[in-house]
């Protein structure tokens, strides 16, 4: 008797929750598929990617791309995330985000997301305001995990967004902090890499949201998650200064 795709599937659990936010949380690039203007074929290119404090992957495209005019004619998309390392490309996880997206337009949400990107990714600097770039925020709405041979799950939008309730006051102060442990604690920041087991040094913060620290050095990304989500903006200074104590 041939398997269906159900058979084959594991129960999703708090593990392969966390593999899959950092999968998307670590990606410096993606697969992009959009339904092509000209006939309705499947269109696959490559994007750059960061992602917005509840852990929507956002990516920056010309206006002049293929991929672009596709999204404005047809929203639908999906995102292949996962590098495949050494070895076997197929014994290493990734994971395919299906969903929409949509045309950030200028204000401060948008601001907020260009200075996350840009700490991913700082040679953008020299065409992110080109009046031909725009960034897109990409929604989920199922995602299909493939954690290695036999470690299939199907999961839900609510599997890798991070809540924000109570937390609206973070995005306002993530700047502002990252500037300040960037220039003033590059040490701690060393420390939070080696909690993150990362090797080599020059590790900067990139990125905080409630679950957690993004770091990257050069082209490398580590992901450090906090013992338990923030519950408050509060909670932010006590737990980054934790971190650096215990490591």
């Amino acid at each position: 008797m041939t398997k269906n795709n159900k058979d084959v599937l594991q129960v999703v659990d708090d593990e392969a929750r966390r593999l899959s936010k950092t999968l998307v949380r670590t990606a410096r690039y993606a697969a992009l598929g959009t339904v092509d203007l000209a006939d309705g074929s499947p269109f696959v290119s490559r994007v750059s990617l960061a992602t917005a404090m509840d852990g929507a992957p956002v990516f920056l495209i010309s206006r002049l791309s293929t991929h672009f005019s596709n999204l404005e004619s047809d929203p639908r998309c999906s995102l292949l995330i996962g590098e495949p390392g050494k070895g076997d490309p197929l014994a290493h996880p990734r994971i395919t985000l299906v969903g929409k997206s949509k045309i950030l337009r200028a204000g401060s949400a948008r601001d907020h997301l260009k200075q996350r990107y840009l700490r991913r990714h700082p040679k953008v600097a020299l065409y992110v305001d080109f009046p031909d770039f725009a960034f897109w925020r990409f929604t989920t709405s199922r995602a299909s995990l493939n954690g290695g041979f036999g470690k299939a799950y199907a999961l839900a939008s609510s599997d890798l967004a991070t809540p924000l309730d109570s937390l609206e006051g973070l995005a306002d102060m993530e700047d502002g902090a990252i500037a300040h442990m960037n220039a003033d604690h590059a040490d701690a920041v060393e420390r939070y890499a080696a909690l993150a087991r990362a090797k080599g040094t020059g590790w900067r913060l990139t990125a905080i949201d409630p679950e957690g620290l993004d770091l990257a050095s050069s082209n490398d990304v580590a992901r450090l998650w906090f013992a338990a989500p923030l519950t408050s903006p509060r909670d932010l200074r006590p737990v980054l200064v934790a971190l650096a104590k215990d490591a």
